[in-house]
């Protein structure tokens, strides 16, 4: 079962809240309801393409990262990151489409403002930051 564990405020504008991930892909039903609670207050546009961020990213640690995993949201006004940590080392990289899937990074790409990755001797964050303003691409106005 995840552990949630919520971070102070770093200064009066970043919220950052954080979930520890079990070793199952059952997992993930747990992460999208913890986000879509925290993330009730956006627009309903906005809250599935985070919610489609949180999930893919998620799914690609469970599915070829290492234990343990940890998934991060990171939150000012108008501005989300999602941040989500395992051991394994391997880069995460687009692969071709397939049926058995291959299209996770694409969509984050299609879907955030950036993402990327930041390596380190004992794993890897995978990121993608949302723009969450009223005059963002796609937000119902």
């Amino acid at each position: 079962m995840p552990t949630e564990q919520r971070t102070t405020r770093l200064d009066d504008s970043l919220r950052v809240i954080a979930l520890e991930v079990a070793d199952d892909l059952a997992e993930l039903a747990r992460v999208r309801a913890w986000a879509d609670h925290l993330l009730q207050d956006l627009p309903e546009d906005q809250r599935v393409d985070a919610l489609m961020v949180v999930d893919e990213l998620t799914s690609n640690a469970l599915r070829h990262g290492s234990p343990p995993r940890q998934v991060r949201l990171l939150r000012k006004r108008d501005w989300l990151s999602v941040e989500v940590d395992d051991t394994c080392i391997d880069p995460a990289c687009p692969r071709p489409p397939s049926p058995s899937g291959g299209h996770g990074l694409k969509l984050v790409a299609a879907t955030s403002v950036s993402w990327g990755q930041w390596q380190r001797p004992t794993g890897k964050t995978v990121w993608a930051e949302l723009d969450l303003s009223p005059t963002a691409p796609g937000h119902a106005r």
